[in-house]
């Protein structure tokens, strides 16, 4: 198997850490570490070190650049580090402390096991979090280090004159990428936020949030520049020869995510073009037609996806979503609620194959089975999906229907009918009025995209369906809503750590 320099093939276990579940992968850590500035930032992001907001400081602040970016054997396993960081337990990777949990649990999507008694995953469930009860598995707590890693790999390829420049080129066009990917999931959990472009933790310790829309200017600007610089085609671990592994952002990556951005932010023009030139590229990329190979690795669909790095498992989502014969616990608190279980219309491929169940005593718990994979040593045939070719479709198919172009073979029913095909249900019946088409969109995501990625929590806040939908959920998930939960607390120690920093509302 093709890896990030082997990252998923580990021939010594850190027992101590395997205890824990967070497994070094010591051979990926070797081939890392050049130098010992290197060691010690691949230490830090290991181990989940300068988790201080935006201010990172400490060991960070003596890395020498001109090591780390003096080869391009260095620079390449920085930026490599930051998928493996992603991949591994953190809020990327998928399972117990990810952004597709604790936005599922935040929405309609979940249900929680009735003898949990964590009360971090209950805030999530009853939409009752405060500033103090969030911990280190935070989005905002995890999401910090990874921008500035980013930042550093900005900064240093842009001092360096060492390094091969179509590699120079491919690595700033990544960290752009990722960066931008950081701010688009902080400024959509939380609104404003500080946004950090430097290096230098006293700048950073003086940035109070910015507006929203000043944030969503640097994700296009990060965007755009990225597309710019990035392969047009994926590339092997060296980032010189096409490979097949779709695990490195390429140009089509950076416009994935800049239709969606286009799209939360009204710019529907923008956001159909950017949509449309990845659904034209029909040499990369096309619609799975069994749904049981959509989120294998490398499927046709997927745009970009993270290749597994904990050791002996596929990924995150299948090793926590698939619940056990013994039935949900502590390991598995989560199945799928009766809400999204009733939004599948009769015969919809999409409830057959990628909703599964287990019966115990009595009690049928349903969960995602999007991912097939469960058990430890399995052979790695699934990569976590990030961006995948269906939200193209329904990204395009909202943008022109908002736009007024509905009918037709270019309208924004065609698109949906694309994915309603794909799940075995009949093309589109409603009223062609905008607000009945737009409904349809709507739903259409809600059955398509459930539990990837946060799409229903983010779809009902951007819609404006939040408060109608969740003030009739949230009882009866045993909380009370209150229209300001839509956006998260921002953990009460950032605060103090860095004053300028204010509390979202109905948090202080």
């Amino acid at each position: 198997m093709k890896s990030y320099h082997r990252l998923s093939q580990v021939t010594k276990i850190d027992k101590s850490r395997a205890k824990s579940g967070k497994v070094i992968n010591k051979n990926f850590i070797r081939t890392l570490c050049f130098n010992k500035w290197l060691i010690i930032l691949l230490f830090l992001i290991a181990n989940g070190g300068c988790k201080k907001l935006v201010v990172v400081e400490g060991p960070y602040t003596s890395i020498n650049e001109s090591n780390l970016f003096s080869n391009d054997a260095t620079a390449i396993s920085l930026m490599t580090s930051v998928y493996a960081k992603m991949s591994a337990n953190s809020i990327f990777s998928g399972g117990l402390t990810s952004i597709s949990f604790f936005s599922g649990l935040s929405s309609d999507e979940f249900s929680i096991y009735t003898g949990i008694n964590d009360i971090n995953l209950l805030g999530y469930y009853k939409n009752s979090l405060s500033s103090s009860n969030s911990n280190s598995s935070d989005l905002w707590l995890n999401v910090y280090p990874i921008i500035y890693i980013t930042n550093t790999v900005i900064d240093g390829l842009s001092q360096s004159n060492s390094l091969t420049p179509s590699i120079s080129q491919q690595l700033l066009g990544e960290a752009k990428f990722i960066r931008a990917l950081c701010y688009f999931y902080l400024v959509n959990f939380y609104g404003d936020t500080p946004l950090a472009l430097s290096t230098d933790y006293t700048v950073n310790a003086s940035l109070a949030r910015a507006p929203k829309d000043i944030v969503y200017g640097q994700i296009i600007e990060d965007l755009k520049s990225a597309k710019k610089l990035l392969s047009s085609n994926y590339i092997d671990k060296n980032l010189i020869v096409i490979g097949n592994e779709r695990i490195r952002p390429i140009k089509w990556v950076a416009s994935a995510l800049l239709a969606r951005v286009y799209l939360f932010m009204h710019d529907y023009i923008n956001a159909e073009t950017e949509s449309t030139s990845i659904i034209q590229n029909t040499s990369l990329y096309n619609i799975d037609s069994d749904l049981n190979e959509t989120f294998l690795k490398n499927s046709n669909e997927a745009i970009w996806q993270l290749q597994p790095v904990n050791y002996g498992w596929n990924t995150e989502d299948g090793r926590v979503f698939i619940i056990p014969n013994t039935g949900v616990s502590d390991a598995y608190p989560v199945y799928l609620s009766q809400f999204i279980l009733n939004s599948f219309e009769a015969n919809d491929y999409r409830r057959r194959y990628w909703v599964d169940s287990v019966n115990v005593d009595g009690i049928i718990y349903f969960y995602p089975y999007k991912y097939k994979s469960s058990t430890l040593g399995a052979d790695i045939t699934e990569y976590s999906m990030v961006f995948r070719l269906a939200e193209q479709y329904l990204i395009r198919s909202e943008a022109r229907t908002m736009q007024g172009n509905m009918t037709g073979t270019t309208g924004g029913i065609s698109d949906l009918d694309v994915i309603r095909h794909r799940a075995g249900l009949a093309g589109y019946s409603g009223g062609a009025d905008k607000p009945s088409v737009l409904a349809a969109i709507l739903h259409e995501r809600q059955v398509e995209l459930f539990s990837e990625w946060g799409h229903r929590w983010l779809d009902l806040k951007r819609s404006g369906n939040i408060d109608a939908v969740m003030s009739v959920v949230t009882p009866l998930k045993g909380g009370t809503w209150n229209t300001n939960w839509q956006l998260y607390p921002i953990p009460l120690g950032e605060l103090q750590k860095t004053p300028k920093i204010k509390q979202n509302p109905g948090y202080e």
